[in-house]
């Protein structure tokens, strides 16, 4: 969700306060199993309060199976399952960034141009054992594909991961982040800001993939969400 309101206004989704830009630019977003009702809670400039009730539609998921991974990339040992939980605190921290940047409301691009090959919330099955759902949109590129920065922002993250492989993900502000994974090569450093459609990495085939594409993944601080409409609207 993406909105602008009068200058001064404050908002909370569910008890949560949501960032307002000086210019009233704003975002929030619902992940996959969200329940079916939200609560909008808008404090105007002139302290007039009011409550804005939010239906939430519920969706049907596609099921994936994947198979031929190599059996440590869907069982991993004890030693590997460590790596992962460093990893996902590391993912995480960056994720949790809350900076008064506002790439996001300047709108997004598709990250690489090529067949979707994998949808937001589709229920995985790894060699035949039920996994998490997907939580993002994969892209079908050969590798050394030019990726590019869905929207301006800064970089708050770029290494190499277990499942992920190499990986970049970009703040654009209220919590509004983009995730690229399976990369062959990283053009960024952490830190670094950059431009909505730069060139940021290169496609690859790292990590837990059966070949080359973009994991590409948008969320609203640490919850996942569709990119789907976002960077590919109807």
């Amino acid at each position: 969700m993406l909105g602008r309101a009068a200058p001064g206004t404050r908002l909370a989704l569910d008890g949560r306060a949501v960032r307002v830009a000086a210019d009233g630019a704003f975002a929030f977003g619902f992940g996959r199993d969200h329940a079916a009702a939200s609560s909008l809670a808008v404090v105007h400039a002139d302290a007039r309060r009011e409550e804005k009730r939010l239906s939430i539609a519920r969706r049907q998921w596609q099921e994936q199976r994947i198979n031929g991974l190599p059996p440590a990339q869907v069982t991993p040992d004890e030693e590997t399952l460590q790596r992962i939980l460093r990893e996902r605190e590391k993912l995480a921290a960056a994720r949790a960034a809350d900076s008064a940047l506002t790439g996001f409301a300047e709108g997004f691009v598709a990250p690489a141009t090529g067949r979707i090959s994998g949808v937001f919330g589709s229920r995985r099955i790894l060699n035949g054992q039920p996994r998490q759902p997907h939580y993002g949109l994969d892209f079908a590129v050969p590798t050394g594909t030019p990726m590019l920065a869905a929207a301006a922002g800064r970089v708050t993250l770029a290494d190499s991961f277990y499942f992920f492989g190499d990986l970049v993900v970009i703040d654009h502000g209220h919590g509004v982040n983009t995730l690229y994974a399976h990369l062959s090569r990283i053009d960024v450093r952490e830190g670094q800001v950059v431009s909505k459609g730069e060139r940021i990495a290169a496609s690859g085939a790292t990590g837990r993939v059966t070949g080359p594409h973009l994991h590409f993944s948008l969320s609203w601080y640490q919850t996942w969400l569709d990119p789907q409409p976002v960077v590919l609207p109807a």
